[in-house]
This record gives C-alpha cells, structure tokens and sequence, in this order.
C-alpha cells in the first residue's frame, strides 16, 4: 500500500491511520540510515517551516531546526509573546491583537507548514492548549505538526517506538511499563499518553503504574484499553511501586501532575509528589524485567524519577530516543510538507 499524507495535519498518533505510522517510522529508520542523502537533502529546498513556542524547549527546537535543514528547508523560530496575537485569561481579553483564523491564514500564505509547542504551563486549563492547535490546524491548507502539547506529543510517541524497534525488532507483543515516578517538576501526561497509544496500537501489551491520586484523564486511558482489545492485548493497572516492573520489555519511569494540578497549583503538587520516593525506577527492579530497556522522553529527572546507575546504565535507550526526534521529524515533514510516499 502506498501512504500519502501530503498536507496531512500530525496532532496525535491515535487520529493516525496504523499504515501511517508505519510508514513514518519505515522514513525515519531509511533517514537514520542515510542521513545526508541526495535522496532527502532537497526534499524541503526553499520551503520554510513555522515554528510557534509557547513554551521553551531544548531538543524540538534544535532536533526541529536539523531537520528543516537537512531536508534542504528553512525552520523559522517565533514567540506568540512577541507577536500581535489576541490573547485572553480566563475568558477576557488581557491583549488586543489578531484572532488565530486571521493569523492563520496569512501564515499559510508564506509557509509550507506549522509546529506549536504549548505545555500545560502555557494554559490555565487542560486541554486548553490542544484547542489551540486544533484552531490553527482548521484555518490552514498547509499542515499543522504538534511539536508538543498539553494532551499529545506525537513526535515523541514515533521516537520512542523506533527507539524500541532498534533494539528489540518489532514490539508487537513485547509489553510496556509506564510507571509514575516522584519528582520535581510537575510533568503534563502528553508524553505517557502519547506513547501508551501508539505503543498499544502496534500491539504491545501496557502495564500502568501510578499512586492513587494520580490517575491520567479517563478518556485517554479508554483509547488505549480499546487499542489493547483490538490486539488482542492486555491492559494492566496497579498503584504498588514495585509490582508492575515483572517481566516487562521497556520500563517508562515518569513524573507526571495529579487531576487538580489547576486548582492547587505547581508549588503545592511538587511538595505531594516529592513526599513518595519510593515511586523510583531503580537497578534492582529492573533485575526483575525480561532484559528491560528504560525510556525516558527527557529531561530525565535524575535521582527521583530514576537512579543515575539506570539512567547512565546499558539498559537506557533514551539518548537513541532523543536523536530519533530529529529522525521521526524528518519524515514528519517529508511525507506532510514534501508529499513523499512510502509503501508499506
């Protein structure tokens, strides 16, 4: 089957046919391999790709920026903040400027795409910042790549699976640990929920692990039970630190906010979180895994949410995983921007 998603919107890999993920992750294995190819270096010439951050960032601006250029494009960083943009809080308008239709759609007229990255501090309610990208996506003929949201993160969600294939081959029927891990920053869930997903929707088996207190919103959860069934695969929880580490294939160790983050605040939802250091991934129980592989998205919060013997050990794939961002986005690219097919 030939995949096209030329000018296809990338909000999140469960709004993604499964031919289209494969397809993406059979790109950036190929770009991996070839980096500098003539086959991909003029795929993007003289496009130039939108990059709107509401939040700071260190791997997708540089991994984004690489891989404009590589694809013979031009990536262009912008600060809404610094723009002429409507903005509101809590419903009123704090600052006049244009709506996101007519920002859009003049933005559509000088570029061949658009990236947002919003994170939950950017917004006063979840769910918020995965509306506003929706808004540009609906106004704009060009495609709109979520860089990163308050409810998804498709482009890590794609390198963490084409971390797992590197090193274990297919993961249909390998299983996941996503565990809740203590710590000091007061994480969104678009990462855990971005790779429960896709990880369920290739046909892995998902573990979940959390204290009570700390469920990920219903609705998500539901997607990926769902994607399990399909597969034929089992979806398990558990609020005991310990249990959820035998047998498994890939431990996910990460921090993540509780469901009144909003109403109590960061301050107060560290100080709960910080309190639960058992909630580690740490040597001993990855003895207990099938040779489990440790993951991370990063930044890695070490010492809380992983030791540095795991973290820094042979068993942690999640610099390969940061790399593949700029790999997973080059292909991203290529097949929404470019228009490039891939048979899978």
């Amino acid at each position: 089957m030939l995949v096209n998603m030329q000018g296809k919107d990338v909000i999140s890999t469960q709004e993604l046919e499964l031919n289209e993920i494969k397809a993406l992750l059979k790109l950036a294995h190929k770009m991996k391999d070839n980096r500098y190819g003539d086959e991909y270096n003029t795929l993007l010439k003289d496009k130039t790709f939108i990059m709107f951050f509401y939040n700071p960032s260190l791997r997708t601006r540089i991994s984004f920026e690489a891989a404009a250029t590589e694809l013979g494009g031009h990536a262009q960083f912008l600060q809404p903040k610094t723009m002429r943009l409507k903005q509101t809080k809590g419903g009123v308008e704090v600052q006049a400027g244009e709506t996101i239709e007519d920002a859009a759609k003049v933005l559509d007229r000088y570029a061949s795409g658009m990236g947002i990255r919003i994170l939950e501090t950017a917004v006063e309610n979840y769910g918020e910042g995965n509306a506003l990208i929706r808004e540009y996506a609906k106004w704009m003929d060009a495609p709109v790549i979520n860089m990163a949201g308050d409810k998804y993160h498709p482009c890590q969600g794609l390198s963490d699976v084409m971390g797992m294939e590197q090193h274990k081959g297919n993961p249909k029927g390998k299983t996941l640990l996503m565990t809740w891990g203590h710590g000091n920053l007061a994480r969104s869930y678009c990462s855990v929920i971005e790779n429960m997903q896709i990880s369920s929707r290739l046909g892995m088996n998902v573990r979940l692990a959390h204290p009570k207190g700390y469920d990920l919103p219903q609705d998500e959860i539901a997607k990926v039970k769902k994607n399990c069934q399909a597969n034929g695969m089992n979806f398990e929880l558990t609020n005991d630190p310990d249990e959820g580490y035998e047998n498994v294939d890939f431990v996910y160790s990460r921090n993540w906010f509780g469901p009144d983050f909003y109403e109590i605040g960061k301050e107060a939802e560290i100080e709960r979180a910080s309190k639960m250091t058992d909630w580690i991934c740490n040597e001993e129980r990855m003895k207990r895994t099938n040779e489990g592989l440790f993951i991370h998205p990063m930044p890695v919060d070490r010492g809380k949410e992983v030791t540095d013997e795991v973290a820094s050990g042979p068993r942690s794939i999640m610099v390969d995983i940061a790399e593949n961002r700029l790999h997973t986005q080059k292909s991203i690219m290529a097949m929404t921007m470019a228009g490039k097919k891939i048979e899978v």
